[in-house]
């Protein structure tokens, strides 16, 4: 699967904060690794629920319907566009690094029984706070699945 030496990577999401699990993939795809994340939707975002999601609905409201910036209302194009946002994505080291990254909403038929990655600085366990996934914000702003 891995091409041009490649390592391949499988990072499973699930109960991982999401800014930080983005920052840290982030640095290992501009190292050139390709990374594969898989249960985008059971990432969490620290913070009150109510407070997130009335930031998200303003956020929804700047550009227009048709001419755009469009915003991203599935989770696991939600959890990219993070990650997007910390990688130099103008620039051809920051646009490779980009193609590198797949995220997927639950685990795919095809990377079923393979060894999968924990972040341990991301683990959402140790969260005293609350909370929300990014399934619950997805079907806030508009997601139906």
């Amino acid at each position: 699967m891995a091409s041009k030496g490649t390592k391949e990577t499988i990072i499973n999401a699930d109960g991982l904060i999401l800014g930080r699990m983005a920052s840290h993939i982030a640095k290992r795809l501009l190292d050139g690794e390709k990374i594969i994340i898989v249960n985008a939707e059971k990432a969490i975002i620290s913070g009150k629920r109510l407070s997130i999601l009335r930031e998200k609905h303003e956020f929804l409201q700047v550009g227009h319907y048709r001419k755009g910036p469009f915003h991203p209302r599935r989770p696991d194009r939600i959890v990219k566009r993070v990650i997007r946002g910390m990688l130099p994505r103008k620039k051809p080291r920051g646009k490779e690094a980009l193609k590198r990254l797949r995220v997927y909403i639950g685990i795919p038929k095809d990377y079923e029984g393979k060894e999968m990655e924990k972040i341990h600085e991301a683990d959402g366990r140790n969260l005293r706070g609350p909370y929300i996934r990014v399934s619950e914000l997805a079907r806030n702003i508009g997601w139906k699945g």
